[in-house]
């Protein structure tokens, strides 16, 4: 192992993660050493760590090389391993555009949750970027609940790739301080842990959440967790795409900003926002080590 481990540093409505470039998947970086990077007084800080690998060289990931050249390795703020990151995704397309990689359109990016679509605005357009995040899956056989303190909501259990339970409350407050998971009900609706939403509404199409990110706490923005309230949300509002044939766009703010969601007929979802890197260095291999032992 190299002494020094380049790193970047960037975020999406303020979701912010550690970059670690690794093309070669040369780079170890088990639970303990990815939980310590990621530790905002010990570490560099972030609700959590993009490895950046092509696709051809990680064994998750070889089997997408003919679809997509670069693979997000993601990883939850306590080193666990996620799915998915739709903020995550947004921020991993910056970097490839920031070091030269991939330029402005369209590009293909492997993740656990399948290949997502990405199209990367020009600078004169604002530079968003739109990432196509699936479609959603809603089950339906079974009512879910959860609750803070002695409040309790019905929940809508939706799959963007991992797994969320929205609930619409009348006061974002409610959710209280979001430090730990809020506990839901049944237990078999989440054998793994889900990501939490708190929902209020703004305005026609427009809402505000607030998010608990399974293995990351309360993040300032989640985008798996916007597109899955913007599903709950329309479909609450008596709104499917599938059946009226016309595209369905919710405005979602975060406490870190704001995305804007859209669903189209044949229930593919599309997610834009901005995307920024605000920093780069290098990591000292040795640390990293002492901090996994």
């Amino acid at each position: 192992m190299s002494t020094r481990i380049a790193f970047l540093k960037g975020h999406g409505t303020e979701n912010d993660f550690v970059i670690v470039p690794d093309p070669d998947n040369a780079v170890e970086l088990p639970q303990a050493a990815v939980a310590a990077l990621c530790d905002r007084r010990a570490g560099i800080g972030g609700d959590g760590l993009l490895h950046v690998v092509r696709s051809a060289a990680h064994p998750e990931a070889r089997h997408l090389a003919a679809e997509a050249e670069w693979f997000m390795d993601y990883r939850n703020g306590d080193g666990s391993i996620a799915e998915m990151c739709g903020n995550g995704v947004r921020v991993f397309a910056r970097y490839l555009q920031h070091a030269g990689l991939v330029g402005e359109g369209d590009l293909a990016v492997a993740t656990r949750g399948g290949v997502k679509t990405v199209h990367i605005a020009k600078a004169a357009a604002g530079g968003d970027i739109t990432v196509g995040m699936g479609k959603a899956f809603l089950p339906e056989d079974q009512d879910v609940t959860v609750s803070v303190a002695d409040r309790h909501w019905p929940a809508r259990n939706v799959n963007m790739g991992n797994p969320h339970a929205v609930a619409f409350v009348d006061d974002l407050a409610h959710a209280g301080n979001l430090y730990d998971p809020p506990p839901f009900s049944p237990a078999s609706a989440y054998p793994q842990g889900v990501n939490v939403e708190f929902v209020v509404d703004r305005g026609p199409r427009h809402v505000a959440m607030r998010v608990h990110e399974r293995g990351s706490g309360e993040t300032r923005s989640c985008g798996t967790g916007a597109c899955a309230v913007a599903v709950a949300a329309a479909r609450r509002d008596g709104q499917d795409p599938a059946t009226t044939g016309t595209p369905v766009t919710y405005t979602v703010d975060l406490p870190g900003g704001r995305l804007v969601i859209t669903e189209r007929p044949d229930g593919e979802i599309e997610m834009t926002g901005p995307a920024v890197i605000v920093a780069e260095g290098e990591i000292d291999a040795e640390w990293l080590e002492t901090v996994n032992p």
